[in-house]
């Protein structure tokens, strides 16, 4: 399922300036911080993310060419901030939701797999 784009262009006006300082404290979510690939502008993005043995998986909602998706992928810097740490990302790849499934770990694994979204997940692992 995918998004429709009347929606992304709500959630980006009025729902992701209000979830931004409470999404790093939700379970399975995180704010997504990046640059973006032709303003140099820092984003921070409020998203589904759920940990792997290496880094987390974020489930895509409007399909893989929303912005912050390109972003990411184009290599600037990316910080997941979750539960108070600011976590360095690298290695972005995508797959389909299917392939990144047996990544996740732990209890957001149920909740990842009932999540409606089937399009596509970015996966990141962690910089040490």
């Amino acid at each position: 399922m995918r998004v429709p784009r009347a929606v992304a262009n709500f959630n980006r006006r009025v729902t992701n300036p209000a979830a931004r300082s409470i999404s790093p404290w939700l379970p399975g979510q995180g704010t997504l911080e990046h640059v973006g690939r032709r303003s140099g502008r820092r984003y921070r993005t409020p998203l589904l993310v759920f940990p792997t043995g290496d880094g987390f998986v974020v489930l895509i909602g409007y399909g893989p060419e929303t912005d912050w998706v390109k972003n990411v992928l184009a290599g600037g810097p990316t910080v997941l901030r979750k539960r108070g740490k600011d976590i360095a990302l690298i290695n972005p790849r995508l797959m389909s939701k299917a392939e990144a499934e047996p990544l996740v770990t732990g209890p957001g694994r149920t909740f990842y797999r009932l999540f409606p979204y089937n399009e596509a997940a970015l996966v990141l692992t962690t910089s040490t």
